[in-house]
Formats: structure tokens, sequence, C-alpha cells
């Protein structure tokens, strides 16, 4: 969240939030006065976040239920969206991203946290293995028109054996999406 500039008041996005780990730690980081979308394309994994969040009365997270190609946020809102262990998921990647693109504002953060693997097969063999190679989310981000900032520290979760990279890029400053 520190890498991503998340402080009291941001308004940012978690998808692929599933039952909303991250979405409820953002929650807490963002406060009353901020606002966390939580979005997924299951239903059955938003209706959990929005029970949970009516129950612990956080208002400021707003359950989205996406499609696979538009994660269906307001245009120029968001000053920072983190995708955890879904982009590898994602199929139509360009779309979702560029949908991304229009969902931040400018100068807003993209973070991506995924599994690696080594490159050199095609992006179809990834899907199955739930990893990817960091470079294909580069080329992808790059192509849809965001700005690589910097590849921070990844993670080794306690509660298994692989370790995350974790990608910043930028939507330019000066590029509206209207």
């Amino acid at each position: 969240m520190d890498a991503l500039g998340i402080k009291q008041g941001s308004v940012v996005g978690d998808i692929g939030a599933g039952g909303g780990y991250f979405t409820f730690h953002l929650a807490a980081r963002v406060g009353p006065k901020g606002k966390v979308y939580a979005e997924d394309i299951l239903e059955s994994e938003i209706n959990k976040v929005h029970e949970r969040a009516a129950k612990e009365g956080l208002t400021q997270i707003v359950p989205v239920l996406g499609a696979k190609d538009d994660p269906k946020l307001p245009p120029e809102t968001l000053d920072a969206i983190l995708i955890v262990n879904a982009y590898h998921e994602m199929r139509e990647h360009d779309a979702m991203l560029g949908a991304i693109l229009r969902a931040l504002k400018p100068g807003g953060l993209l973070g991506i946290i995924d599994a690696p693997a080594k490159s050199g097969e095609p992006r179809e063999k990834y899907f199955e293995r739930h990893r990817i190679p960091d470079q294909f989310v580069r080329d992808d981000a790059a192509r849809c028109g965001f700005t690589f900032v910097r590849q921070e520290p990844g993670f080794n979760p306690p509660d298994n054996d692989r370790n995350y990279f974790f990608l910043i890029f930028q939507k330019p400053e000066n590029r509206s999406t209207h």
C-alpha cells in the first residue's frame, strides 16, 4: 500500500478481489473518507465481500461485479488499482488494461503482483499453471498505454512456496481517456 501511495481518503480498486483479503486491508488504509472498489467476475465472491462489509459497517467498500474484459469502474476516479494473483487468469488482458487505464486518474498507479514463470511458451500454457512471466505483464501494460515505474520487492507468503513479483505502472499525467 505504501508503494502505491495509498493513504486516508484514497480511492482505490482491488481487481480480482475474491473474498476480499486485500479489500479489507485497503479499506482500513483509506478510512471512511476513502473508497475501495472490490471487483471480481464471480458473483459469489462479490456477495461475500458485500456481506462482510455490511456486517462490519465499512461503507467505503463498493463491491463491483465486473466482466472478463471490463472491471466496470467509474472513469478517471481511482488513485490506484491493485491486482494480486489474478492477472495470470485474464484472457482479455488488453481490454481489461484499457478499462483500468480509463478508470485511473491521470498519474494513477497500477500494481500487479503475480507468480512468475520463465518465458518462452505460448501464453495459454501459463493459464493452467497459474503463473505468468513478468515480461508479458510489462509488454501488455506498455501496449495499453501504461508507463513502467518500478519493480518492488516481491512476496513470499508463508502458506505456500511461491514467490511473487510486484510491478508498478502509471497512467501518464497528460493522458485523459475521455
